[in-house]
């Protein structure tokens, strides 16, 4: 039986990019990229797709407590918002004359990278 592996990896979305959950739960908020997870194709949001964990008391936390922190949402399911146009749309990647490569906004064209 023959077993197919995904190719995991690749997505257009990097750190600190601004995105839109377009469907699920929290569709429609808007939240910046704190990590990305390229095994898994998923992408922790700042404060989108929260969930509750519980902590046992301990020594140091003798009352133990119930914590509230953002869990990975899966990157189909966000979409990157232009800084150009301020809206969101869909990203290509292209290779400039001096050999870097870019993302840039489809619909308005202008580069979605982070100005440095």
């Amino acid at each position: 039986m023959a077993v197919l592996k995904m190719a995991h990896g690749k997505t257009y979305l990097k750190k600190n990019d601004q995105v839109e959950v377009i469907t699920g739960k929290d569709k429609g908020r808007v939240g910046k990229i704190l990590r990305v997870i390229l095994d898994k194709d998923k992408a922790v949001v700042e404060r989108i797709n929260m969930i509750k964990r519980h902590k046992k008391p301990s020594e140091l936390n003798q009352q133990g407590q119930i914590i509230e922190k953002e869990a990975p949402i899966h990157v189909s399911n966000l979409q990157l918002i232009c800084p150009g146009c301020t809206k969101t749309g869909r990203v290509g990647k292209k290779i400039l004359e001096d050999g870097t490569k870019i993302r840039f906004c489809k619909s308005c064209g202008e580069s979605v990278e982070a100005k440095s």
